[in-house]
């Protein structure tokens, strides 16, 4: 249950406002109102706290990840428009995704504030791949709300303006005498007319510039209000259109042989005319990685997969394995530099296992390649990429790509990248007809996108009751960033608070990690090794490893010194937005309540994305609960209870808040206790859900808790990501507390298999028919 925290006092911080300014819009030439914004963003530095040795800024704390896309995306920020049509309703095409986070709502509330129309006459959709936009149509690093908030809001607040003044013009009345409220204009007299009505006298013959004044935060009526979500009906009922819901005419299903390691090719296929024959199979071709196979039904595809002989090319990883890549990350390893000889130190390492982000809905796409066009629908977080790249790959120029966004049943990174739609394209290409292109969860799995295994190593030094130096060296298997980010960087590149020759990986690790603690002399630095991989930035990129590496320390520290955990971290923390998170999770939670042995609290925290973030959680370690059985499954320790404390800076929708919070979360305690994958012999073992143990209901919480602090700001942080890396870290904490070791691999239980893998080939298993044996 999420609690608005009405009583606790705001920081002593002074908060970040908008200034009560006009912002600068445009009236676009339309048949009915249509409404652009020109916005400009710029960064907040936070202030430094006083402290005995106090740290010099990061680079994160003075520009951060969401502040680069910002500035990438301002100079097209005029290209995004609100209309307002003649049945009175407001329609915004946003150039962002939709992938379950409740971005369509946050957006639809935005408008519906600014515009004085109820929530229910507000559609909100998702735009086609836009060129135009340039790299104002990325969906990540937890920015959408933080880069549309002012634009959106902007649009709105300029097209009620022109309503109000087409209704003046007509009644021949002061724009002073007249008032806006539920979709419609009124006049002292009584006189009142629908947004309907007017929004043809409202239009422009040409575009012109207009501004308007935003509403203060004292007088939103739906901003910062818990509303439902605006497609929850749809998603319960099953309405709710994801890719493959979609009907496109002639496009048959079509799934994918693929190869048994990762990214290996095809070099020959020994069967095709036999397979071809089977029942409902119409085509077969080799594409890049596989053998697309498209037939009437998806069970005639999968019987198919399993009937080809495929003569397999090398892939891009072959015969590595979890011990010889950590052999490799650890070989790569940048020195630490203090010694520590007049100061006493601490030196640790942790490993953290390659993680999957594999969604709830397995990749898909349909693709209609012809001659002359191409039309494609996909969940894609990047689509004018995915646009580009698809172009190239079937020969013709991007204008004649047509890429329709589809909402996505989840991503955490993965619908960055446009593998399916790639592969839809290319097969669709080859066999001259339309294709509905579906990945297989063993799939996903096993050729889908990881978070790269990585080994992060912390040397702090101390004397005198006071942190002397805090150096962290992560060393991570390659990331790939060719989504976007990385063109975003570039352009920005002049603005950056950092120098020197850093790779792309490199620069987005400086733009989002920074210790929140006056430690002295502070350094966290990232070294890559160049294994090809299906690597990706799974939710929160290099946050959850790094903070839980350093939150593992802190508690280290803390016991050195004869110090509790929290009253450690508020000495030396350096912000008082984290400093009132931690002290709400304190009295909320209970801190330091007596517990049986072998059971724990545990805290941790974090800032980025301008939001701060406390989680203290429960643990219980005892034998009985470690050892309790579920049939083929990894069960370990429990977290039996789970406080969020978190302040967003502005909460747009308190409820959509505390989902993403709860969110994070689960992901937090998957990634610490059972989440992981098995590399061997170049491809993962985990091939299911049921081998791939994201947090279940034997893990998760029986009291789960989210506090929402008072508003610190106008304008709203990130937050998709922001409860991961804290939740990973105290669910870390709690376990080195209940156990008395720290644990210095991760997820704990990654060196238990308790699964029999799945064949590599056929690379699709045969559909289950046994689900109600496993039903509880």
């Amino acid at each position: 249950m999420a609690q608005q925290d009405h009583d606790a006092r705001p920081t002593p911080e002074a908060p970040r406002h908008i200034d009560r300014r006009r912002f600068l819009g445009f009236v676009l030439a339309a048949p009915t109102l249509a409404v652009a914004a020109q916005i400009t963003q710029a960064g907040v530095a936070p202030q430094a706290a006083d402290a005995a040795l106090p740290s010099l800024p990061q680079p994160e704390d003075l520009f951060d990840l969401g502040d680069l896309q910002n500035l990438a995306a301002a100079p097209t920020s005029g290209l995004i428009s609100v209309q307002i049509g003649t049945d009175g309703r407001a329609s915004f095409a946003v150039p962002r995704t939709e992938v379950g986070q409740g971005m369509t709502t946050a957006v639809a509330m935005m408008v519906a504030e600014e515009l004085d129309i109820p929530l229910s006459k507000v559609d909100v959709t998702l735009a086609d791949a836009r060129p135009e936009l340039l790299m104002n149509q990325l969906t990540g690093g937890s920015n959408s709300m933080r880069s549309i908030f002012t634009p959106v809001r902007t649009v709105s607040a300029i097209a009620r303006a022109r309503l109000v003044s087409a209704a003046a013009a007509q009644w021949g009345v002061s724009e002073s005498e007249l008032r806006t409220a539920d979709g419609m204009v009124h006049h002292t007299s009584g006189k009142q007319a629908s947004y309907g009505s007017l929004a043809k006298a409202a239009a422009a013959v040409k575009t012109t510039s207009a501004t308007a004044e935003l509403k203060s935060r004292a007088d939103f009526k739906v901003l910062g209000t818990a509303q439902n979500r605006i497609d929850a009906y749809e998603a319960v009922t099953g309405r709710k259109k994801y890719t493959l819901d979609h009907d496109v005419p002639g496009a048959l299903p079509t799934m994918v042989a693929r190869p048994p390691t990762i990214n290996g090719t095809v070099r020959s296929i020994q069967n095709e005319a036999d397979v071809k024959a089977m029942p409902g199979v119409t085509d077969i071709a080799a594409i890049s990685h596989g053998v697309a196979v498209r037939a009437e039904t998806f069970g005639q595809c999968i019987d198919a997969i399993r009937a080809l002989k495929v003569d397999w090319g090398p892939g891009t990883v072959d015969g590595e394995s979890d011990a010889t890549v950590l052999k490799k990350l650890k070989a790569a390893q940048l020195p630490l530099v203090v010694p520590g000889v007049l100061t006493q130190s601490l030196d640790a390492e942790f490993t953290f296992a390659f993680a999957s982000n594999s969604p709830l809905e397995t990749g898909s796409a349909i693709a209609d390649v012809r001659s002359d066009r191409a039309e494609i629908w996909s969940c894609l977080k990047v689509p004018i990429v995915a646009q580009q790249q698809i172009a190239q790959a079937v020969g013709l120029p991007q204008s004649a790509v047509t890429v329709h966004v589809t909402q996505g049943g989840g991503s955490f990174g993965r619908h960055l990248f446009h593998d399916a739609a790639l592969e839809a394209a290319e097969a669709s290409k080859k066999m001259g007809k339309a294709v509905k292109l579906m990945w297989s969860r063993t799939d996903d799995f096993r050729q889908g996108r990881v978070h790269p295994m990585c080994v992060s190593r912390v040397r702090a030094t101390y004397a005198l009751g006071n942190v002397v130096s805090f150096e962290q060296r992560h060393t991570s298997v390659q990331t790939e960033f060719s989504h976007g980010l990385g063109e975003m960087l570039t352009s920005t590149t002049a603005k950056l608070p950092i120098a020197g020759n850093l790779s792309f990986a490199e620069s987005i690790f400086e733009l989002t990690q920074s210790s929140p603690y006056n430690f002295g002399v502070t350094t966290q630095l990232l070294n890559e090794i160049p294994l090809k991989f299906n690597t990706g930035s799974m939710r929160n990129i290099y946050s959850p490893n790094v903070v839980t590496a350093e939150e593992l320390v802190v508690d280290q520290l803390a016991k050195k010194m004869g110090k509790d955990p929290v009253q450690f971290r508020r000495e030396f923390l350096k912000d008082a937005r984290l400093r009132a998170v931690l002290d709400k999770a304190v009295q909320v939670g209970e801190w330091g309540r007596s517990m049986p042995s072998g059971t724990a609290q545990g805290i941790a925290l974090h800032a980025e994305y301008k939001g701060a973030v406390a989680v203290l959680v429960e643990i219980d370690c005892r034998p009985e609960t470690v050892n309790r059985k579920v049939r083929e499954a990894v069960t370990g320790p429990r977290v039996t209870k789970a406080l969020v404390v978190v302040d967003p800076g502005f909460a747009i929708n308190p409820r959509g808040l505390e989902a993403q919070m709860i969110g994070g979360l689960n992901d937090g305690i998957a990634m610490c206790l059972t989440s992981s994958l098995h590399i061997k012999d170049g491809i993962p073992l985990e091939g299911s859900w049921d081998n791939y143990f994201y947090t279940r209901e034997w893990n998760t919480p029986v009291e789960t808790r989210v506090v929402i602090m008072p508003n610190t700001s106008d304008t709203p942080s990130g937050a998709g990501e922001l409860a991961v890396a804290p939740s990973f870290a105290a669910v870390a904490c709690a376990y080195a507390r209940a156990t008395g070791k720290m644990p210095t691999s991760f997820p704990i239980n990654h060196g238990t298999l308790s699964f029999e893998p799945l064949p590599l080939e056929p690379s699709t298993p045969p559909s289950p028919v046994d689900g109600l044996d496993y039903a509880y």
